[in-house]
């Protein structure tokens, strides 16, 4: 099933789908933007805000769930917006680092960035939680709207499976723990760093994800 280039998933989220390489990007709100994929399609990027009736300038918050060059290649474009992104992974995005940002599997250039304030688990973003998930890096984040009962979940779930574990900071035993937690939480909709989100019974398909992870191991 081929995605829409954008779609509302409620009133306040927005997600936009450029290509395979790049992260699904969440407009949440007016001034808040969750991950912006490489940076290679920013005029699509920046048609798609047009059309969407938004503003680049607009964006004043940049989240990042990690540091993988496809999900923070996008943030140089919004000039007005801080940038927030884990602890853990924060400092390989400000070192530039291309091995561990995987900048050079996507033949990308991934040029130092400021990451103005570093997250932990527990803080509270414009409505979202940070809930920190590793597993698929060392600083992996989801988001949660408990408001709404929605995760953003990064590249730790995707609608059919997890993210890879078998890259810099990646960890198998983490992945599971991450994902033992959230099958405990009451989640209704996951809004992944790729593919098609799941829009209605999100528990039960962690659950099952969690499961079957659990089982392998």
């Amino acid at each position: 099933m081929s995605l829409p280039p954008f779609s509302k998933i409620t009133d306040n989220i927005t997600m936009i789908h450029l290509s395979g390489l790049d992260s699904n990007i969440y407009v949440v709100g007016k001034d808040t933007i969750v991950d912006t994929g490489t940076g290679f399609n920013f005029v699509r990027l920046y048609d798609l805000f047009k059309r969407m009736g938004a503003d680049f300038d607009s964006i004043k918050t940049i989240i990042n769930t990690h540091m993988h060059f496809d999900h923070v290649g996008g943030n140089k474009f919004f000039e007005n917006a801080k940038v927030l992104a884990h602890e853990l992974d924060a400092p390989h995005m400000e070192k530039g680092n291309p091995e561990n940002t995987c900048a050079s599997f996507f033949g990308g250039e991934m040029k130092p960035m400021s990451v103005d304030q570093k997250l932990k688990e527990g803080d509270l973003i414009n409505g979202l939680k940070v809930i920190h998930t590793p597993g698929h890096t060392k600083g992996s984040i989801c988001l949660y709207d408990e408001k709404n009962k929605i995760l953003l979940s990064g590249d730790t779930i995707f609608a059919d499976g997890v993210g890879r574990t078998d890259l810099p900071g990646g960890s198998e035993d983490d992945l599971e723990k991450s994902l033992e937690r959230l099958a405990t939480m009451d989640i209704a909709k996951i809004l992944p760093g790729h593919g098609e989100p799941i829009m209605k019974d999100g528990k039960k398909q962690l659950e099952k994800i969690y499961e079957n992870v659990s089982d392998i191991h």
